[in-house]
Formats: C-alpha cells, sequence, structure tokens
C-alpha cells in the first residue's frame, strides 16, 4: 500500500457468528469497497482463543488477550496489503479495545475499535484516562497530522445520533449513560461522523 493511499475501515458486531465473520472476511465486496481495515466487536472466539480470519488479514487482538479470564469483545482485521512498516498495535488495558496507529503522507491515524458494555461505564472511563494521559502522542503539532477515530458498539441510546420519535430507548437510566459517553467523545475532542437517525443495528428478532 502506497503512503498516500487512503484508509479504509469496515466496522461491525457480528455477535459472536462465525458464520456471519466468515461472511465478512470471505466478501469480495470488502476487496471492491478497499477496506484496508475491519474492526469487529463480539468476534468469533475458538476455544483456543483465536478468531476466524483468513490469510489476507493479519488479526490483532487487545493487548490482555489471554492473560485474563476476561472474555475478548474486540478484534481488529488488518489487510495483508497494508505494509507492515506503516502501523502498529498500541497498548490498552482492555479485552474490549483494540488500538493501532497508521502512518501515512497524510499524517498519523489512531484509530480505537470500541466494544462498550451494556451495564458499565468501565471501557469509556478508560478511554477518557488513555485520552488524557497520552495527549503528546495524540495532540496536533506543527509537522504531524493527527487523527483520531472512535469505531465502536458503544451500547448507548440518546436523541443526538438513535431516531428521536423512538421514545422507548430514551429512559432516564439511558439517558444518564449516554451523557456520560458524550462528555468522554467532548474529552476526546471528537466529533459524531454519522448524521443522526441512520440505521446502524438490525434486531435479530424484530428486523
Amino acid at each position: 500500500m502506497e503512503l498516500t493511499d487512503r484508509i479504509i475501515v469496515w466496522q461491525q458486531n457480528v455477535n459472536k457468528s462465525q458464520i456471519c465473520q466468515h461472511g465478512i472476511i470471505s466478501h469480495n465486496e470488502l476487496v471492491r469497497k478497499g477496506v484496508n481495515i475491519v474492526a469487529l466487536q463480539e468476534p468469533a472466539i475458538d476455544g483456543n482463543g483465536f478468531t476466524l480470519a483468513s490469510r489476507d488479514w493479519i488479526p490483532i487482538y487487545p493487548t490482555p488477550h489471554g492473560k485474563t479470564d476476561r472474555s475478548t469483545r474486540a478484534v481488529t482485521l488488518i489487510s495483508t496489503t497494508l505494509k507492515s512498516d506503516t502501523w502498529k498495535q498500541l497498548d490498552f488495558p482492555s479485552c474490549d479495545v483494540v488500538a493501532i496507529q497508521v502512518k501515512g503522507e497524510w499524517g498519523k491515524l489512531i484509530l480505537f475499535n470500541v466494544y462498550n458494555d451494556c451495564n458499565n461505564d468501565e471501557t469509556i472511563r478508560l478511554l477518557t484516562n488513555y485520552h488524557r494521559e497520552n495527549q503528546t502522542e495524540t495532540a496536533q503539532t506543527r509537522n504531524n497530522v493527527t487523527h483520531l477515530l472512535w469505531v465502536r458498539d458503544f451500547n448507548r441510546h440518546h436523541p443526538y445520533w438513535d431516531n428521536p420519535s423512538d421514545i422507548r430507548l430514551f429512559t432516564n437510566d439511558a439517558t444518564e449513560a449516554a451523557e456520560k459517553l458524550i462528555e468522554a467523545v467532548a474529552d476526546a475532542g471528537l466529533e459524531i461522523a454519522l448524521p443522526r437517525g441512520i440505521l446502524t443495528h438490525k434486531h435479530n428478532i424484530t428486523k
């Protein structure tokens, strides 16, 4: 891959389905779209702790993977077309986050593949701490353009990004939890990329 090329990311929660994950990595749509990075949440992990991949993809596991009893809920696949000297994994203390850095003539991209638990804010707290403790690494400088990107399943609902007419999603507890996420995003200096109301999830039962 030439340094001047674009980075294209495919992000999806596969709900631990081997069939779904196999369908993604074997589909020629990734090649047609020029996808370099696949960010999976709730990936398919076998009994030996390995995810499903093909020879065209290098699986990157969270830093603590295999060193703890906690389940791995995020895996990033790097295309073998992306030169190995243009990217590296960054240490992050969670089995729910994979952090990588990619460099090119356009600058530096720090990409966080994030799964956030429905029942707690631990991942959000760790992301906030990381950005505060690594400001030198993530900051813009005159000679270095740094791009930050969170691709994620945050399991949070708010009128900022959901359909505002779907009021069943916006309980007091759900809104309070989402506000913590909004604060973390603002703290990191990020902005939401998708316009409000874009459908990003198909319910397994109701479709």
